[in-house]
């Protein structure tokens, strides 16, 4: 081979070398390179992923921290309006003391009047005409009873006074045929009350037929004259027939004395 020829190939050799020794320093730093990038990608993930991890945290507490917010105004409020309503039980207790204070003077003075209402309406069933009398007068008594009686209260005692004169002067206004025995001689006999006005009375066979003497205050036997007109007053009460004219005896006016 001549010489020129062999110093060329020996250039080109040296040269192929090198351009390998070059190729393999700059895969080496490439490598170097992507690893690095790698890294660095894996820990801006991991910080991501903290920053997301933070983020989220620091939602949720901000989030907490509005609901507490919430509730404290709400307890506040709460608070405000409870405050009132204690100061205005306080005010009502006050109130209900005071009135209690009052109430025990207004019983001192309300229990002797029932008690005189009480025995006035005795009075008033004795001296009346006798009709329904057992029962007037076991009204009474359940009355005088209930004034002993802890567990009734003074209004409910007043009311039911109050009732029983209520019925007392319903009689005044009212018609009604009942059955009782008669006082003088115990046999029952349909009575026929017209208001506080007149008391008649007549037996189941009709046979007899009498009235409450007021002047005398004695049951006595009237006439014969009346025992159709007792007999149809008694059925008109009990709504057997329709309301007619009847001529009984009414007393006449007493002279005051």
């Amino acid at each position: 081979m001549p010489k020129q020829t062999r110093i060329l190939t020996t250039r080109l050799t040296a040269v192929a070398v090198a351009a390998v020794l070059v190729t393999g320093a700059q895969a080496q730093t490439l490598d170097s390179t992507v690893a690095r990038e790698s890294r660095i990608n894996q820990d801006a993930a991991a910080s991501q992923q903290r920053v997301t991890r933070l983020a989220q945290q620091t939602a949720d507490l901000l989030a907490e921290y509005r609901q507490v917010v919430r509730q404290a105004e709400s307890l506040a409020v709460y608070n405000d309006q409870l405050e009132k309503v204690v100061v205005d039980q306080r005010n009502e207790v006050t109130s209900i003391n005071e009135q209690l204070a009052g109430l025990e003077d207004t019983n001192r003075g309300v229990v002797p009047l029932m008690l005189e209402m009480i025995d006035a309406l005795g009075q008033i069933v004795e001296s009346d005409m006798p009709f329904r009398l057992e029962e007037r007068r076991a009204r009474v008594e359940r009355l005088r009873d209930m004034m002993d009686q802890a567990d009734v209260t003074t209004s409910e005692k007043y009311r039911r006074i109050m009732e029983a004169y209520q019925g007392e002067l319903e009689y005044g206004r009212t018609t009604e045929a009942y059955s009782e025995a008669l006082p003088s001689t115990g046999q029952t006999v349909e009575f026929l009350r017209v208001g506080r006005t007149l008391l008649v009375y007549q037996t189941s066979d009709q046979e007899t037929t009498g009235w409450f003497n007021p002047t005398t205050r004695e049951f006595e036997s009237l006439p014969d004259r009346f025992r159709l007109e007792v007999k149809e007053g008694l059925s008109i009460a009990r709504n057997e027939k329709a309301p007619d004219l009847v001529t009984l005896p009414v007393p006449g006016p007493e002279v005051a004395q």
